[in-house]
C-alpha cells in the first residue's frame, strides 16, 4: 500500500476484512460501493468469473440529476438504477459489499433505494 494517509490505510484494512467473509458467486453476486466525494459508484460482481455484471453510478449519461439534490438522494437514485439494471439482467439476489465505509448516510441510502427497486440482500 503506497498511501500513507492513515483514514485510507484503515479502510484498507477494512476492505480486506470484509473480503475475507463475502464472496459473490453467480446465484448471489457481490454488490460493491465506492462513494468519492462528488460522486458514487456501485458494481454487481461475480467473483468467480472474476466479472462485473452490472453497474452504475452517478456519473452514467442516463443518470440525470435534478437541481438541488444533495448527495443522499443521488445515492437513492443510484440504488433504483442498480436494481432496475440488475432485475433486467435475471440478478433478484446479492450479497452487500459496502466497501470499508459505515452503513451510514449515502451508503446506506444506496442500499435502501436498492431494497425499495426489489432487489433483495
Amino acid at each position: 500500500m503506497a498511501k500513507t494517509n492513515p483514514k485510507v490505510t484503515a479502510r484498507q484494512k477494512r476492505i480486506k476484512r470484509i473480503r475475507k467473509k463475502i464472496v459473490g458467486t453467480p446465484e448471489k453476486p457481490r454488490m460493491r460501493v465506492f462513494r468519492s466525494n462528488k460522486h458514487i459508484y456501485v458494481q454487481i460482481i461475480d467473483d468467480i468469473k472474476k466479472a462485473t455484471l452490472v453497474s452504475a453510478s452517478s456519473l452514467d449519461k442516463d443518470f440525470e440529476v435534478e437541481s438541488g439534490a444533495d448527495k443522499i438522494a443521488q445515492a437513492k437514485k443510484i440504488g433504483e438504477a442498480i436494481a432496475h439494471k440488475a432485475q433486467s439482467a435475471g440478478i433478484n439476489n446479492v450479497v452487500f459489499d459496502r466497501g470499508g465505509y459505515i452503513y451510514h448516510g449515502r451508503v446506506k441510502a444506496l442500499s435502501d433505494g436498492a431494497r425499495e427497486a426489489g432487489l433483495q440482500f
